[in-house]
């Protein structure tokens, strides 16, 4: 319990000290913005395992709650620690006589153990003297005389079984002694390692506060760097941010302008392409007509020669001179009217620049932030220094924490504590070393007799001679009862002096297991240390009453205790807000006020962002009416779309040549070949390239007719795009530059508040974690005390009094045993008789080996 009370008074110093921190800024990190402590790395394992021995320490605990099956009396612990430990003063009074009974039942299973052990070590030496006082006197057994019993046999071996039994079971309670005393030994070695680790952690502990504080506080020059990033970036965050909120709504209109622009370059384009080729065409079509009408007439010229009156050739001439009004041309480009006029008035519309407005107007819109970014030059400024001002107020607070000074005194009392351990270590490892010897004494003691019975059991088994009389048995059978007779006598030497020891150790370590060990782990004792108005009577939550001097704050050992556990921070744990409220001075929106005061004054000014000027409108009006949609397409297509000729100038001209293959030899076969070789040759040279210049055209003008169908429409939807627009511009842009700019200020200012929000999570949660104190704690009580020794004391003394039990009814079997083993003074004698095989006894004295 000192024990106990002692750490937590090293908690309560560690608590003492930390309420002079002072006050620190706070944070929390944007998403941009990782804030987050270095963890901390501790050796002491925060749980213990007892490994393959903690099977027997568990036998040990299910027995003592057989012995001690009551719940801890928490009621009695209250009262006696209200009556200082004082029983002594009128202890005739009710309640304290109520209190003492109480303790007794509480206690009534380790009483009544502890009474049937000192029974065992009053009785034992008594009976055992008594017994040695009747075997001198040859009564008890002390007789060197067998009685011959029928049974005889039977009970031997019944006798023989029954004492190996009990030997076994004393063996196995030596080994419990053994390695219950060996394990203690063992973990008193593992002493100096455990305290040294938990010294480390502690030392880690408060010399890692002082650093924690300030990489907090440094963690502020990370978030002033992002701040002044985003500040240096005005350009792009706010004024990109309402380019882009304008963006959806005016580019699109812009982008229909500069199409309208393309569309009326490509136009005229167009129109001149096609103006050209109808020129080209025209001329094109007179050469073929001039040809062709060549071509007849010398046919009809070579249709005149006299041979064509002939008969039989004279049907051929009628047939090609039929003919020869498939030689005219089919086409009349001619009637198409020209395209000079339409082609005037885009020219007249591309004096005017439009794409250079149109540009000056993406122009206007892109430099928006450039515009912004000019405009908060001066803002920009203010807001970096209030940032560097606050960084100065933040040092300043830095500064002004003590924490070394303030922890001095702890770590020095960690010093002396450790200095004491050290000091005072080897004295209890040099104790233990004579406790070791002393265990080992009884476990060999207790090892000596169980050797005497088994080597007895061993001799007398083996050497046992069932044909011979019990004064004629051999030497090892004699040998065997000796051991026996020795192992009894030994045990009556020894069995009290083991059992006061069990009886001591009992005592001593099923009460600490039961009243300290068991409730510290089911914090039952830490609940009785939180009863109100316990520890001072005058103190309603003693912890408080410790740390503030306010003991109505409800702060409890347990809440402490399982907070350290979870490795939460000194801050939270101990309720530090009721000394120092860390969240009143880190108030948030008093230290981001004056940022926001400097967005809040911002002023942007956009309103001279002009899409497209009067000219560039004009323009695209006199596109809408230059008659390019009035133009008669279909006229052009209609005549583009014959043939240049009425017939097919190739089978023109291979009908004819078949026909001239019907004449005769002569002048006019031979014209009339020619004349087809001519007609191939025009259809070759002049057809073709019409007919694919007209394929052009018509595809040009289909092209043109698709483009300048709805025109009129199309400048109207434009100048509609353009007006929304530029209304949007001048009814939404203050909005927009509000909207955006309470955005851009909200993230600058939402850095510094992150920054605020994470140092008061950090004091108030993570500084300072305080799991190296409820480790040492559960190092000082649940391992040391309770795993390292209690542990395996109870195991020794369970073994030791075990083995130590069993050797009564071992020495009874003992004793009864040796009899049949042991060569005797005399023995009983049989002789036949008159009337029968009647046996009668008669003493026979032989001489003793």
């Amino acid at each position: 319990m000192a024990l106990l009370l002692g750490f937590l008074l090293l908690l309560l110093e560690l608590c003492r000290n930390t309420l002079s921190l002072g006050s620190r800024s706070s944070t929390e990190g944007t998403e941009v913005l990782e804030l987050e402590l270095p963890a901390t790395n501790y050796e002491t394992k925060d749980s213990y395992k007892a490994g393959p021995i903690g099977g027997l320490f568990q036998i040990v605990h299910i027995f003592l709650r057989v012995v001690q099956p009551n719940d801890f009396p928490e009621d009695i612990l209250r009262k006696i620690l209200q009556k200082k430990f004082d029983l002594s003063t009128d202890y005739e009074k009710p309640e304290n006589v109520v209190l003492t009974l109480k303790i007794i039942y509480y206690e009534i299973g380790v009483i009544i153990c502890a009474v049937l052990g000192l029974l065992f070590v009053i009785l034992m030496p008594l009976v055992g003297f008594c017994f040695g006082l009747c075997r001198c006197c040859n009564k008890c057994g002390g007789e060197m005389h067998q009685r011959q019993k029928k049974n005889g046999p039977f009970l031997r071996k019944c006798f023989a079984v029954s004492l190996l039994v009990i030997s076994i079971f004393i063996s196995i309670g030596i080994i419990y002694g053994f390695v219950a005393n060996h394990h203690l030994r063992a973990q008193i070695e593992k002493t100096r390692k455990l305290a040294d680790s938990n010294f480390r952690d502690l030392r880690t502990l408060l010399n890692g506060a002082p650093a924690e504080i300030s990489y907090i506080l440094s963690q502020y020059t990370t978030t002033k760097e992002k701040a002044f990033s985003d500040l240096d970036n005005v350009k792009s965050l706010l004024g990109g941010g309402i380019h882009e909120q304008l963006r959806p709504k005016v580019i699109p209109a812009l982008d229909d302008i500069k199409a309208m622009a393309e569309a009326i370059k490509e136009t005229k384009e167009a129109l001149l392409n096609v103006n050209n080729t109808l020129k080209e065409l025209k001329k094109s079509s007179a050469q073929l007509n001039t040809s062709l009408s060549d071509v007849k007439r010398d046919l009809e010229q070579s249709l005149n020669d006299p041979m064509c009156s002939a008969p039989p050739v004279a049907t051929t001439c009628n047939n090609i001179r039929t003919s020869l009004s498939q030689l005219d041309d089919n086409t009349n480009m001619d009637q198409l009217p020209s395209l000079d006029k339409p082609i005037d008035k885009i020219n007249d519309i591309l004096q005017t620049n439009l794409s250079s407005l149109v540009q000056q107007g993406y122009k206007s819109f892109n430099d928006i932030p450039e515009m912004v970014k000019n405009q908060t030059t001066d803002i920009i400024s203010d807001v970096k220094s209030t940032l560097n001002s606050i960084g100065s107020d933040i040092e300043s607070i830095g500064e002004q924490i003590p924490i070394q000074d303030q922890l001095s005194n702890f770590m020095g009392y960690i010093n002396d504590t450790e200095t004491y351990i050290r000091r005072n270590l080897p004295t209890l490892e040099e104790y233990d070393s004579y406790r070791w010897l002393g265990g080992l004494v009884v476990c060999c003691l207790l090892t000596l007799v169980v050797i005497f019975y088994y080597l007895g059991l061993l001799c007398g088994t083996c050497g046992y001679d069932r044909n011979a009389t019990p004064t004629r048995r051999g030497c090892v059978s004699n040998t065997g009862g000796i051991f026996l007779m020795v192992g009894a006598g030994v045990s009556f030497l020894i069995c009290w002096i083991l059992m006061t020891i069990v009886v001591l150790t009992f005592v001593v370590g099923a009460n600490v297991e039961k009243l300290l060990c068991e409730p510290y782990q089911n914090r039952k004792l830490l609940q009785v240390l939180d009863t109100p108005y316990l520890l001072n009577e005058n103190w309603k939550h003693y912890l408080s009453g410790m740390v503030f001097n306010k003991p109505d704050i409800n702060l409890t050992f347990e809440q402490v205790y399982s907070d350290c556990k979870e490795n939460k921070g000194i801050y939270g744990t101990l309720k530090l807000e009721n000394s120092y409220n860390i969240s009143e001075h880190l108030n948030i929106q008093e230290h981001a006020g004056n940022i926001s005061n400097d967005f809040q004054n911002m002023k942007v000014n956009i309103d001279n962002i002009v899409l497209l000027d009067e000219a560039g409108r004009k323009n695209l009006m006199d596109f809408s009416f230059s008659g390019i949609d009035a133009i008669n397409y279909n006229i052009y297509l209609a005549e583009l779309s014959k043939a240049p000729t009425k017939a097919n100038l190739l089978s023109f001209a291979d009908d004819l040549e078949v026909k001239a293959n019907h004449l005769p030899h002569g002048s006019l076969k031979q014209s009339l070949k020619n004349n087809a070789q001519t007609i191939r040759t025009i259809h070759r040279s002049e057809v073709i390239p019409l007919e694919q210049s007209m394929s052009s055209v018509y595809q040009s003008i289909k092209e043109l007719q698709q483009k300048s169908s709805g025109l009129g429409m199309k400048v109207t939807n434009t100048l509609s795009s353009l007006d929304s627009a530029q209304d949007f511009l001048t009814t939404r842009i203050s909005s927009v530059i509000v909207e955006e700019s309470q955005k851009y200020g909200n993230t600058i200012v939402g850095y510094f508040e992150r920054y605020l929000q994470w140092v008061k999570i950090s004091i108030t949660e993570k500084i300072a974690a305080c799991k190296p104190v409820a480790t040492a704690l559960d190092s000082a009580v649940d391992v040391f005390l309770c795993s390292y020794i209690i542990d395996p004391m109870n195991l020794f003394w369970f073994g030791i009094g075990k083995a130590t039990v069993f050797l009564l009814p071992a020495l009874i079997f003992a004793v009864k045993l040796a009899k049949y083993y042991r060569r005797m003074d005399s023995e009983d004698v049989y002789e036949d008789m008159e009337n029968g095989n009647i046996g009668f006894h008669r003493h026979h004295s032989t001489q003793t080996v």
